[in-house]
């Protein structure tokens, strides 16, 4: 499991976390896409916002792995902000890549994007 050195553990004064300390032994949890629903707690929606933010300040636009990135976290962003980079993809694996779809996440997270 790659460690993504300088990348935010958990959203400050919450327990949303954003990274893992060490490899699970019984395997990767797999990443699923979540609904997000529109009664989401303002909570929720903010630690989506900033492990998006502190996905692009740290890949930007390229493919990374998954590495110690917490599946749950990814989850909530998979399969609109966050996809999959690399067919087949497997959404078990520590080496999954995935990438920042640009032009969803700016349109679902506009704060993130803007200079």
């Amino acid at each position: 499991m790659k460690k993504h050195r300088g990348f935010p553990g958990r959203l400050s004064g919450t327990d949303y976390q954003f990274a893992l300390r060490r490899a699970n032994p019984k395997g990767a949890t797999s990443i699923i896409r979540r609904e997000r629903f529109a009664d989401r707690r303002p909570a929720d929606r903010r630690a989506d916002q900033a492990f998006l933010a502190a996905l692009w300040a740290h890949f930007g636009e390229e493919p990374f792995e998954r590495g110690n990135l917490d599946a749950g976290r990814i989850s909530w962003l998979f399969g609109r902000e966050v996809v999959p980079a690399e067919d087949p993809f497997d959404p078990a694996s520590y080496d999954a890549l995935l990438k920042i779809d640009v032009a969803v996440a700016s349109a679902s997270f506009p704060e993130v994007f803007r200079t």
